[in-house]
């Protein structure tokens, strides 16, 4: 069993930056890629971003190209999102997420997931 914890979701104003981090536990973290995806009210889950196992290969979705960057940190079980230039549109609850893959595969897609955290909110005000 594998678990993920996400923190660092907050109220921010629009132009602002967060840092959210989600710790894994249960299984060898450095197997799954891992990615990060976030649902607004009333919306599907989407796609934000996600790194591969070995953290060189990165995807992100095209609204928050240029503002978002995934990075991992295999020895301390951690991914992050460094998020900036924040506006009211990312406004959700960013979910992060663990799939079992090759060594420099990525996904996009929620359902694809092995493994999800609770979430956390990201509220950006204007």
């Amino acid at each position: 069993q594998v678990q993920l914890v996400e923190s660092g979701g907050g109220l921010v104003q629009a132009g602002g930056s967060l840092r959210l981090s989600c710790a894994v536990s249960g299984r060898t973290f450095s197997s799954y890629a891992m990615g990060w995806f976030r649902q607004a009210p009333g919306k599907e889950r989407e796609f934000v971003t996600c790194a591969s196992r070995s953290g060189a290969r990165t995807s992100y979705a095209d609204s928050v190209k240029g503002r978002f960057t995934i990075s991992r940190d295999n020895a301390k079980n951690t991914v992050y999102l460094q998020m900036n230039s924040l506006k009211p549109e990312d406004t959700a609850v960013y979910y992060c997420a663990a799939k079992s893959m090759g060594y420099h595969s990525i996904y996009n897609t929620p359902t694809e997931s092995d493994y999800w955290g609770q979430g956390t909110q990201v509220t950006v005000s204007s």
